[in-house]
């Protein structure tokens, strides 16, 4: 049996796997720049950072994570090739550092990256079967997923014509697992009263905004504000501002986000109650609908029984760079994720000048998996 192999054989048969299906083992530099992940990470791990800084002041951090890093090598790789890059898959395993109140700062983790490829649902359902697979070899056994779409609740924001500034609240808010009615509530209840600033906002563009909020920062002898930059505190002053001036959105549009949020179950069940939620409301999801489907058929071609998984159209993972398929697979004698992954399109915009790249990955905790085998 895998699982009765020695641990460290059991992670060389697990990267062998990944290399035979074509994921180059791949080991991006433990020292990054802070910068990468302060301003792409999210505010989940910017707060976990163990930073430092080298002989000419560039803050530094230990690598929290594989992602960002083999992102910003791979991009590194393609600068001045004028034709469109070829697409690259890498796997990697070995030592992540975050600051954590449960357990070691420094553990290991594996997992696999996938660049470059146009057949995004295929994609998705290779990383999801790859990872599966890979982390049985390590030790892990039958594990159960969850997955969401955030691609496709982004699509039901715009098909029910929210404004811009509700879909960015919205979509902020869910990402970081906010209830829809915290959300929205949220806009002014429990809140420090800014209202004067908002005020002085309305009207105003963004380069006036943000001149505004960093010169009443800088008086205030304030830089940032949790991790975020005055620049960013300005966006978002600017937005509450569009907010009280658009006031909130009709109920029937909020029950049916309600609605769609509370969907839940084996994926063909789920995926009928969204069609006709979608009928019924009158919204055109036609293409994140196909798009959905033919994820389903890969994920059948890679074996994959969709009666054991589970969809939540309001499921969630802890970092903000997620923009389609995202899912975790658990252990039943683990309180946390064996894998977790997803598609993050929009990741490689942000550090590639704004030219998106089709990019999805899923981390395994080697630490977990070897807990379940106690």
């Amino acid at each position: 049996m895998t699982n009765q192999l020695p641990e460290a054989e059991r992670a060389v048969a697990m990267l062998a796997q990944l290399e035979e299906a074509g994921y180059a083992r791949a080991e991006p530099s433990i020292l990054q720049p802070a910068a990468i992940f302060l301003e792409t990470s999210g505010e989940e791990l910017r707060g976990r950072l163990f930073l430092t800084s080298d002989a000419s002041g560039e803050e530094l951090c230990l690598r929290p994570e594989y992602t960002i890093p083999l992102c910003k090598d791979w991009l590194a790789n393609q600068a001045g090739n004028t034709h469109p890059a070829a697409p690259a898959q890498f796997s990697y395993l070995g030592p992540v550092f975050r600051a954590r109140t449960d357990a070691a700062g420094e553990f290991v983790q594996a997992g696999l990256e996938s660049f470059g490829r146009t057949d995004l649902s295929a994609a998705d359902a290779e990383i999801l079967a790859l990872s599966l697979s890979s982390a049985a070899l390590a030790g892990a056994g039958e594990l159960d997923v969850t997955f969401g779409d955030a691609a496709l609740f982004s699509a039901l924001l715009r098909a029910l014509g929210l404004s811009a500034p509700w879909q960015r609240r919205i979509l902020r808010g869910h990402m970081r697992g906010q209830k829809l009615e915290a959300i929205v509530a949220g806009l002014g209840a429990g809140r420090t009263d800014h209202s004067g600033v908002l005020a002085a906002l309305e009207g105003v563009d963004k380069k006036g905004a943000r001149a505004l909020v960093e010169d009443l920062l800088s008086i205030a002898g304030i830089s940032s504000v949790g991790g975020r930059s005055a620049s960013e505190i300005a966006d978002r002053f600017l937005e509450q501002s569009s907010l009280r001036a658009t006031g909130a959105f009709a109920p029937e549009k909020r029950a049916v986000l309600e609605s769609f949020l509370a969907i839940s179950g084996d994926p063909d069940t789920a995926f009928a109650q969204m069609k006709s939620l979608a009928a019924k409301a009158g919204l055109d999801l036609d293409t994140p609908f196909a798009d959905f489907s033919a994820r389903l058929g890969f994920f059948s071609a890679h074996g994959l029984d969709l009666r054991k998984l589970r969809f939540e159209a309001g499921f969630v993972r802890n970092l903000d760079y997620y923009t389609g398929f995202m899912f975790e697979a658990r252990h039943r004698k683990a309180a946390k994720p064996i894998i977790g992954g997803g598609r993050y399109d929009n990741l490689i915009a942000r550090l590639n000048g704004g030219k998106a790249v089709p990019a999805v990955g899923a981390a395994i905790w080697m630490g977990r998996i070897a807990e379940i085998n106690q």
